[in-house]
């Protein structure tokens, strides 16, 4: 059963992420479907609810750089691309890194990086302080279907099959946001 949470129950909806739930959320543009990188079975989960490849990995979102830093090989990054990725944080700016070993092996796919965000929306924030890390970030919508802007959008898509939904507002994104490499700076994604 799709479990509600309101902001004011946001150390609730990061206890059922803990227990292995799939969680949707709102992001900058659009809702994501989240849970925890390191739970296998729950990633599983969502890219099910998704009908995404496995190939096709997802990004983290965080609510500060101690959340991610784990996740990265700094000494490969040029520091005068860490220093742009600094300055772009918290921010809609999402990088992709070369990859520590703490990162999952599932949650990259088939790429060789890692995507990293430290988002600035209030409600997405909360959630990763809350939950303690950083989160499993992918739009909320099965592939190949628009992303889901509303809370009714969500439960249209998955039903009860999503466990939880924090019902919070959209940050005010057009598109979802810009993706650059962090060994080039070059934009992937406008």
């Amino acid at each position: 059963m799709l479990r509600h949470f309101t902001l004011g129950e946001i150390d609730a909806a990061a206890a059922l992420l803990h227990e292995g739930g799939v969680l949707a959320y709102p992001t900058e543009a659009v809702f994501g479907l989240g849970c925890d990188p390191h739970n296998h079975e729950a990633f599983e989960r969502l890219f099910a609810l998704k009908q995404r490849p496995p190939t096709q990995g997802v990004l983290l979102i965080a609510a500060d750089f101690a959340q991610v830093e784990r996740y990265i090989a700094l000494d490969a990054v040029p520091a005068a691309i860490m220093q742009q990725v600094q300055v772009s944080w918290p921010g809609p700016n999402t990088w992709i890194f070369p990859r520590s070993p703490e990162v999952p092996e599932w949650v990259v796919g088939a790429h060789a990086g890692i995507a990293l965000r430290i988002t600035a929306h209030p409600p997405a924030v909360a959630l990763c302080r809350a939950f303690g890390g950083a989160l499993v970030s992918t739009s909320a919508n099965p592939h190949g279907e628009p992303p889901a802007r509303t809370a009714h959008a969500v439960e249209i898509f998955f039903e009860d099959a999503l466990d939880g939904l924090l019902d919070a507002p959209l940050g005010g994104q057009v598109s979802p946001t810009v993706i650059r490499d962090a060994l080039s700076g070059t934009i992937v994604r406008s």
